[in-house]
């Protein structure tokens, strides 16, 4: 959302303010949009400058005015004029209206300083001087100037709570980024037991079906061996026979 507002300008203790469209969330120093004007309230009488056009542009497009710019506005006619531009009349009519009602207020664009007389010669006496009245145009203007001094001091509160909202999402954030962290070390470590132990059983596996398989081809050996003995022997017995049985036909035919 836009706002226009006043931004702060000039020295300690000498304060003037420009008329600029700016981002609400916005600090009150910080970036801004559009400058739509300035106002001086140490001038006499205070110096107003409005770029109506533009305000009426910002305000048909949604912008609020804060209390302080509505109230120099209000002071200017800008929101009489705004209101009838509204109602249809012609927006160059009234821009050049609000440059003469400028330039007839605007009599005295320098800022007044106070400044300490010098004492006046003995010879002459101090004229009284009577007091003069407040005028009602000084007495708003001092109230002016009293809401946006309230205005500044209420924006930069609220920036350093969002500052201070922000500090703090930051270290909650960082928090549980490192509790992520020791969590996903913690997650990796018990991996790697896992694995660990795994390759342990694997490897202890491997062991036991090598011993069995040792074992069992040992045991085809043996058998084997034990196989091929008595194959031998029986072959031997065989022999033995045929020779018998050789000598017995020899015997026979003498």
């Amino acid at each position: 959302m836009v706002r226009i507002r006043f931004r702060r300008v000039g020295g300690k203790g000498q304060p003037s303010y420009r008329l600029v469209a700016a981002d609400k969330e916005s600090p009150r120093d910080g970036r801004f949009i559009e400058i739509l004007g300035f106002y001086n309230p140490r001038t006499e009488p205070a110096t107003i400058q409005l770029e109506e056009d533009r305000i009426f542009d910002w305000m048909s497009k949604g912008a609020q005015p804060s209390e302080s710019a509505l109230r120099v506005m209000t002071t200017a006619g800008t929101m009489d004029r705004y209101a009838r531009y509204k109602q249809g009349e012609n927006i160059e009519e009234l821009i050049t209206e609000a440059k003469a009602a400028e330039a007839v207020r605007n009599v005295n664009p320098k800022t007044t300083h106070i400044r300490t007389e010098a004492a006046p010669k003995k010879e002459k006496e101090a004229e009284p001087v009577e007091p003069v009245a407040a005028e009602p145009v000084e007495a708003e203007e001092a109230e002016v100037e009293e809401i946006v001094a309230e205005e500044v001091e209420a924006e930069e509160a609220e920036v350093e709570e969002v500052v201070a909202e922000e500090v703090e999402a930051e270290e909650v954030e960082a928090e549980e980024a490192e509790v992520e962290e020791v969590v996903a070390e913690e997650v990796v470590a018990e991996e790697v037991v896992a694995e660990e132990v795994v390759a342990e059983e694997v490897e202890i596996e491997e062991v036991e079906i090598e011993e069995v398989v040792a074992e069992e081809v040992e045991a085809e050996e043996v058998v084997a061996e034990e196989v091929e003995d008595e194959e031998i022997e029986a072959e031997a017995a065989e022999a033995e026979v045929s020779e018998s049985e050789d000598a017995d036909t020899e015997q026979a035919e003498e």
